[in-house]
């Protein structure tokens, strides 16, 4: 069997790379833009017409929420023309796609866990973009597609929040985290565990599903949590609210994921998001 992995140098592909090696079975095609250009159709025709690719598994995308605001084209044209390339081919050569998503499809304004059935209402061009990819991929390969949402992701590999308050927590005596956003940690290594339960899975059963750690914690929560894993404790982590560190754009409230759908379909056992954070901070502080 062949999986297709794209957006290989980024946190979740790096996760994938990784995992692969206990996936001895089956070949692995890592890619991104310097080896194939997912917003180009024709490369991808030209691709899959020398590879018989069985799954898809799409792990890129144009994350940057602020930058998006100025350039939603660029955000648009990879979260939304790409994934409709990817799900062309899926359709033409009968292969399955997983297509990663985000929390950023709601607009944080529940105080209920968002299940797949509540409707999204992204309030930000990021948001947008990514619903608007899972639409098409539904619309044009409803059959052969899998959208998983996360929250929060963060790896050893990469630049991300965990790696980012490390940095900070040895460099600065103290730090001000905002504490009235809430949601779930993601440690991508698990949502790549999660991927390759879908690809081994008896049966596919394609849409939408939700995916995070479990458990449930504020930035200024996960702080305190980094830090403490790692044995800092120089520095004093302070609350704040959002109003206090006003960003571009703004971010949810609230992103918490109801995962029922997901654990029930495919199995899943899934660790809570302070299993994960010991694991990563392991591999970063060792």
């Amino acid at each position: 069997m062949n999986i297709l992995v794209t957006g290989a140098y980024g946190q979740l592909g790096s996760e994938m790379k990784v995992i692969s090696a206990q996936f001895s079975q089956y070949n692995f095609i890592f890619t991104d833009v310097d080896t194939l250009d997912i917003c180009n159709e024709s490369a991808l025709r030209v691709f899959f017409s020398h590879h018989r690719i069985h799954y898809i598994v799409n792990c890129a995308a144009y994350t940057a929420v602020d930058k998006a605001e100025d350039d939603a084209e660029t955000a648009h044209k990879i979260n939304c023309d790409a994934v409709e390339n990817l799900a062309r081919m899926a359709v033409e050569h009968s292969a399955k796609m997983i297509h990663i998503s985000t929390d950023y499809v709601f607009d944080g304004t529940n105080y209920l866990p968002y299940t797949e059935s509540v409707t999204p209402c992204p309030h930000t061009v990021y948001g947008k973009s990514k619903l608007a990819g899972e639409k098409i991929a539904l619309s044009t390969a409803p059959q052969h597609t899998v959208i998983i949402r996360t929250s929060w992701l963060y790896s050893s590999f990469g630049n991300n929040f965990v790696k980012t308050i490390l940095k900070l927590g040895v460099e600065r005596d103290s730090l001000h985290v905002i504490f009235d956003q809430v949601g779930t940690p993601t440690y991508a290594a698990d949502l790549a565990v999660a991927i390759m339960q879908v690809v081994t899975a008896q049966e596919f059963i394609p849409g939408v599903y939700h995916f995070s750690n479990e458990g449930v914690c504020s930035w200024y929560d996960f702080t305190i949590a980094i830090h403490r894993a790692a044995g800092i404790s120089t520095c004093k982590v302070l609350p704040i609210e959002s109003s206090q560190y006003p960003a571009k754009t703004p971010r949810p409230h609230y992103s918490v994921l109801n995962k029922a759908k997901i654990k029930t379909n495919y199995h899943f056992e899934i660790p809570h998001w302070e299993n994960g954070l010991q694991r990563c901070i392991a591999l970063l502080v060792q």
